[in-house]
Formats: structure tokens, C-alpha cells, sequence
């Protein structure tokens, strides 16, 4: 095995998906190093969650290579793909936690279905994951007496208690306002730094993911567009990473003009 492939952790290479005649993934390609925090940006609909389902073979594709660890998973082997679901963990957009369960048996459950450690380890461990997230304190509460904060630090809690090897985001920051959408990328890479995992997240948050990531790839039209480093992004004269990074000023041109006419219009009224 060459060092290039014991340096990636996931390589994704020529994925295709297409629903009827609309394609979603048009040939993605995508490195993920060992011990990162990568984003994928994209526009709404440009194929991030699709890409997601298809490691977390939620979604089969038509065509392409994931390898983990350097090993290829394909569709047929269940071995691999078994071996790949128990060192990796999804972190739902909705963040998927039970609502009849309290925070420690929401943690809890992915040990119970995945291990075969006794109830008294899993017990411990799921405390020590809440107690990691301070959380801890609250291990007898149920989600909906959580505020969103802590509901997201729960669902990373129970992501990690598994203690993965990569971690996969789906939209971590969707619906949230701007303050929490820090503070959601901040406990991300805080806790990616600490636990040592591999962090693999799909966003449209340009500005957070630019500060807390690795690195970026940008994801148009089903296809990886760019790829690198958080500065070279923000230096890149590619068209599709202008059109896509340079939005906000775009609109705020935009809204300039709009703002300068109606001030020319109510002059000459």
C-alpha cells in the first residue's frame, strides 16, 4: 500500500448517480486525508446529501470507486461495507435523535446495536461520551427538554460514542441563525481536534466552512470543481469558485444599483 493511499482515509473516484433522466453526480471525485475536517460546498441541489447517501450506502450509485482505508467498497460485499459502518458514524441534518429515549439511552443505542459489550460498559461509555460534550448532567433528560445547542452536542455524542474513525455531517447548520452557525462549526472542529477523527462535512455555509476546515472541494452540477486548501479557494479565479464564493458581494452590487435607480427615480418624479 503506497503512502498516498495510507495519507487518504476515503477516496472517492468517479461517482455517478442519476434519478431517471436527472443526473445528480456526474463523475465526483474526492480525497479525504486521514485526521481532517474536509467540506463539501454546493449550491442546493447540487448532489452534497446524494453523495453522502451513496458512502452511507443509503443510495447505490450507477458507476465510480469509494475506497476506505484503501479498500474498495464494493456493492456486493457486504464484509466491507459492514466493516465500514462500524468505523464510521453519520451526524443527520435533522439530527435524528429519539424522542421517547432520554439523552443517555440515545447515546447508548448504537453500542447496543453494534457491539457486544455488556449493559454496564455501555453504560459507562455513553456517559463518558455525554460527560466529553458536557452533557452529562442532563443524561436523564429527553431530547425535547434540550435546547438546539445542546440536541446537536447529544447527536455528536452519540456519533462518537462508537469512537469512529470518520465522521460524516449532513448539513450540520441547516435552519440555524448565524451565531449558531458558528458555534455548531467551532464545536465541530473542536471536538475533530480532540477525538481524532476524520470529519467529512456537506454544507452551503461558505464562511464557516472556509475558517474551520482543512480543506474545501466545491461541488457544481454533480461534479468536484474545485479541491484544496480554505486559501487557495478564496485565491482561485475559476469561474464556477467565483460565481459561488463572490455571491454576496454579486448581491450586494446588485441591491446597490436597485437602491441608486430608485434614488434617480424619486429625484426626477
Amino acid at each position: 500500500m503506497s503512502a498516498d493511499t495510507n495519507h487518504m482515509l476515503l477516496r472517492i473516484e468517479g461517482l455517478f448517480k442519476r434519478f431517471e433522466e436527472h443526473v445528480v453526480l456526474d463523475g465526483a471525485t474526492l480525497d479525504v486525508p486521514r485526521g481532517s475536517l474536509v467540506s463539501v460546498l454546493g449550491r442546493s441541489g447540487a448532489g452534497k446529501s446524494v453523495l453522502l447517501k451513496c458512502l452511507a450506502d443509503v443510495v447505490r450509485p450507477d458507476q465510480g470507486t469509494i475506497l476506505f482505508d484503501g479498500k474498495p467498497l464494493g456493492i456486493g460485499d457486504a464484509a466491507a461495507r459492514a466493516e465500514f459502518r462500524r468505523r464510521c458514524s453519520f451526524l443527520f441534518q435533522s439530527n435524528a435523535l429519539f424522542d421517547s429515549l432520554s439523552a443517555l439511552e440515545n447515546v447508548a443505542l448504537p453500542l447496543e446495536q453494534t457491539t457486544d459489550l455488556s449493559d454496564a460498559e455501555i453504560g459507562e461509555r455513553s456517559l463518558e461520551a455525554l460527560r466529553q460534550l458536557e452533557l452529562d448532567a442532563h443524561k436523564d433528560r429527553y431530547p425535547s427538554e434540550l435546547s438546539g445547542g445542546m440536541q446537536k452536542r447529544l447527536a455528536l455524542a452519540r456519533a462518537i460514542v462508537t469512537r469512529p474513525e470518520l465522521v460524516l455531517f449532513d448539513e450540520p447548520t441547516a435552519g440555524l441563525d448565524p451565531l449558531r452557525r458558528n458555534a455548531v462549526f467551532a464545536m465541530i472542529a473542536k471536538y475533530q481536534r480532540q477525538f481524532g477523527f476524520t470529519a467529512l462535512v456537506v454544507t452551503h455555509d461558505l464562511t464557516e466552512a472556509l475558517i474551520a476546515s482543512d480543506r474545501v472541494a466545491l461541488l457544481d452540477k454533480g461534479r468536484m470543481c474545485f479541491e484544496g486548501t480554505p486559501a487557495e479557494f478564496s485565491a482561485s479565479s475559476e469561474p464556477m469558485v467565483c460565481d459561488f464564493r463572490d455571491s454576496a458581494e454579486a448581491l450586494g452590487r446588485s441591491l446597490a444599483a436597485i437602491r441608486r435607480g430608485e434614488a434617480l427615480n424619486s429625484e426626477d418624479s
